[in-house]
């Protein structure tokens, strides 16, 4: 009797320890997004309030969209789709390998892994709209600097995400491959890749939804697409026609967001 309420008062002890831990890092999560909201002036009302009459102005000014060159903007949307699907086909294939040489259970030395993490975190930390504006400058305007942009920004990334869910296959299948005489290059094809192909399909695509969204982004630097559309009428303050194009965007978009969903249930 004694013991069991001695387990019973350690659990409860053991309970309210966790409550308070979990309690104190909650109120301190709440208050560095606070001091960095105060930073940067969210919690400023008085600039929010002046903000909105210019707001309410740029709206009025942009109703109602104007779609008179709506036939003019096929082939950029063309180029926007275009473009990310080869950045996204080009990252996939360069970001395979590079998962299994940043992982820590495949990789075949540590200098290797260190060397492939280090490459990863370079290209992730440059922003595409960079990437963009160094290869716009490297090879001329057009839907390529754009490809790669994406396609470089997108290997840190995928790779990275690549090289986790290498890292958390089952042991059990490679051991089990190993034990069988099976070579370094079998065990990766038979008991590794198996397990990470859903992962990686996943990835891949949510990837590919991401790069459709940035390559408007791209357009606005000069490498093509509908962004360069939308960044020519922002110049000449035709908000109406900005509007429109905003539509076809968001259009587009949510068919991408639809068929990806499709492709998810394929491969699932």
């Amino acid at each position: 009797m004694n013991t069991y309420l001695i387990t019973q008062t350690d659990v409860l002890q053991s309970y309210s320890k966790n409550w308070k831990r979990k309690t104190l890092q909650v109120v301190t999560l709440l208050v560095i997004v606070l001091l960095a909201a105060w930073y940067v002036n969210v919690l400023n009302f008085e600039i929010l309030a002046n903000g909105l009459p210019a707001i309410g102005t740029l709206a009025g000014e942009s109703f109602p969209p104007d779609f008179t060159n709506l036939q003019n903007w096929f082939s950029p949307l063309l180029d926007t789709l275009a473009m990310s699907i080869a950045g996204t086909a080009i990252a996939v294939i360069f970001s395979v390998p590079m998962a299994f040489l940043a992982a820590r259970n495949t990789s075949p030395h540590g200098v290797i892994f260190q060397l492939a993490r280090i490459v990863l975190n370079a290209l992730r930390s440059v922003p595409e709209l960079i990437m963009g504006i160094i290869f716009v400058a490297a090879v001329g305007f057009g839907a390529l600097p754009g490809v790669l942009a994406l396609a470089l920004h997108s290997i840190g990334m995928v790779g990275k995400f690549f090289a986790e869910a290498i890292e958390h296959v089952d042991d059990a299948p490679v051991e089990a491959a190993r034990a069988a005489g099976a070579s370094p290059m079998q065990v990766l094809y038979h008991a590794i890749l198996p397990q990470v192909m859903p992962q990686f399909a996943d990835v891949a695509i949510y990837r590919w939804e991401y790069n459709f969204r940035a390559s408007t982004i791209m357009g606005m630097v000069g490498a093509g697409g509908i962004g360069f559309e939308l960044m020519g009428s922002l110049r000449i303050m035709q908000y109406q026609e900005v509007l429109a194009i905003l539509l076809v965007i968001l259009l587009m978009v949510t068919l991408v967001d639809a068929l990806s969903g499709l492709l998810r249930k394929k491969f699932k």
